[in-house]
């Protein structure tokens, strides 16, 4: 619970000005990140090509973020946030759970064909294990809402009787730690086969282990 000086605080329009500009240098300075790394993949930046590029001083960096890691914590949770509600937006047409449910999983690897979407990869993928070996917790947290969004399905599923997961939740944590873990592989190893095929047979990995059948599926699905 908030504290009377908290209440107070908020009740402020000078303070609400100053948390407002606070979010938005935070932004530039965020999406600056996100520019150098199209730009540089997983080559990475430095601290100083970062403030030149948001066009902010050394000390405002470090006022908003106390280390570079965790700039990069707020980038991937901007990434994975932004895609989780594009890619709710877009299924947003399909009636069938399931059918989201596929089309949420395989548009993830889908981003492997772009070369914008390749390069964010393979940074992510560079980042992703020495950011998870320090922060798990907040690792854990920047990755949420793609779960989360796989849990809706599975329970709007569930309850329709199409799928049978053990635990909506928990089958959702593991069906986004494995989308996680096929879509960083690719991100360097050369396909074997189309990205497309790869992302199916995801899928029907993934659609097997919820209970559900592929003659099952719904045809906007497959």
């Amino acid at each position: 619970m908030n504290s009377w000086a908290d209440r107070a605080a908020e009740r402020s329009p000078i303070v609400q000005r100053s948390r407002l500009r606070s979010v938005q240098q935070a932004k530039v300075i965020v999406d600056a990140a996100r520019r150098l790394i199209q730009v540089k993949g997983d080559d990475g930046f430095t601290t100083q090509e970062l403030v030149k590029e948001a066009g902010v001083a050394l000390q405002t960096f470090y006022r908003h973020f106390g280390s570079k890691d965790q700039l990069l914590l707020a980038v991937v949770e901007d990434l994975v946030t932004e895609e989780a509600a594009r890619l709710e937006a877009a299924a947003r047409p399909l009636s069938d759970p399931v059918a989201r449910l596929h089309f949420y999983l395989t548009s993830v690897l889908g981003l492997l064909n772009t070369e914008e979407g390749r390069v964010g990869a393979r940074f992510t993928t560079a980042e992703h294990w020495r950011l998870h070996q320090h922060y798990p917790d907040e690792m854990a947290e920047a990755n949420q809402p793609f779960a989360d969004l796989v849990e809706r399905a599975l329970r709007e599923a569930a309850a329709a009787g199409l799928l049978h997961p053990t635990d909506p939740a928990q089958d959702a944590w593991f069906i986004m730690k494995l989308v996680v873990s096929v879509f960083h592989h690719y991100a360097f190893a050369t396909a074997p086969e189309r990205v497309e095929d790869i992302a199916e047979h995801l899928w029907a990995f993934c659609l097997a282990a919820v209970g559900g059948a592929p003659d099952s599926a719904p045809r906007a699905a497959r």
